[in-house]
């Protein structure tokens, strides 16, 4: 096969070219001491109450990077699992803003995993048709472990077979430090990273369903008993819209988090392992007491920074 040869001109474009990339990387991607690319510096530097302990990372869509702190190490996200479990299911069987959707029939199991005391669940009965878009309000708003696995048996035909699909989710987004073992977050062998979590926070932020659900700070469902409500107790605060609240002695406290800044940009961030080792309540009350500090600086800090 002929060679084809570059012409000195080209070819020295070319060399400019890759210089120029190469010094581009450098500065976006400064190498640490021992040769490995370091973390993308944020792109709006504020002065933020990051978390003393764990792990968080925020950003501003359209503006960048708030930057990232802790070890983005692996941790138990618990509850915060379910959002990767809307995304599958509503990529699976996508609803148009305010449709309904397919009625489920709830199973025994279901109903029987409702009365546990070992996890939050949501009283549904075994023979009654629920709604999709019902089904996944009572997963995200109360956390329902129940229903996440009822959801994620409809649409795989077992737990399994829908963990499978997470993590082929997980890894299409480039969420390379997640393992999803189950569909409600139960499991603490089901892992993230703060970073991956915002990664996965911009894309279901993208779902009109999603995005109005975790909205609701209360709400009824037709055959489900009382009011329904929110375990994210900062909506309508400090801008805040969303997402989804996470808790158990091994994870700690978690909270993945949507807001609006001034002028209506969105605000996103994850906090993780919040209070590691104490109870589920004490630890859900540190994520969502770091979070509000945090979003409350960015309020704050981000219109001046941003003139």
């Amino acid at each position: 096969m002929a060679r084809t040869r570059i012409p000195p001109v080209a070819g020295g474009l070319a060399a400019a070219v890759a210089v120029a990339l190469a010094a581009a990387c450098w500065v976006l991607f400064p190498p640490t001491v021992d040769g490995r690319a370091s973390a993308a510096r944020p792109a709006v530097d504020l002065p933020l109450p990051w978390p003393a302990e764990g792990q968080a990372s925020a950003e501003v869509q359209g503006l960048g990077s708030l930057g990232s702190r802790g070890e983005q190490r692996p941790v138990p996200i618990a509850s915060v699992t379910k959002v990767m479990t809307a995304y599958v299911v509503l990529k699976d069987h996508p609803l148009a803003a305010g449709e309904a959707g397919p009625r489920i029939t709830v199973d025994e199991q279901a109903e029987a995993e409702s009365t546990s005391s070992e996890e939050s669940t949501a009283p549904v009965r075994a023979g009654r048709e629920i709604g999709e878009r019902d089904l996944l309000a009572l997963m995200l708003v109360p956390s329902g472990n129940n229903v996440a696995r009822l959801l994620a048996r409809w649409d795989a035909g077992s737990q399994d077979a829908f963990v499978a699909k997470m993590n082929r989710e997980a890894a299409a987004l480039g969420m390379t430090s997640t393992t999803y073992t189950g569909a409600s977050g139960v499991e603490d062998s089901t892992t993230s990273t703060a970073t991956d979590q915002l990664r996965l926070a911009r894309e279901a932020m993208k779902n009109d369903v999603i995005r109005a659900i975790v909205a609701t700070a209360s709400l009824r469902v037709d055959g489900v008993p009382g009011d329904v409500v929110n375990t994210n107790t900062l909506l309508g605060r400090h801008g805040v819209i969303g997402l989804k609240t996470g808790s158990s002695t091994a994870a700690g406290g978690a909270l993945m988090w949507a807001a609006r800044a001034p002028g209506g940009a969105l605000i996103l961030g994850v906090v993780l392992h919040q209070n590691p080792g104490g109870s589920p309540a004490a630890g859900l009350r540190a994520a969502l007491d770091t979070s509000e500090a945090l979003i409350s600086a960015i309020q704050r800090e981000l219109p001046a920074a941003t003139r």
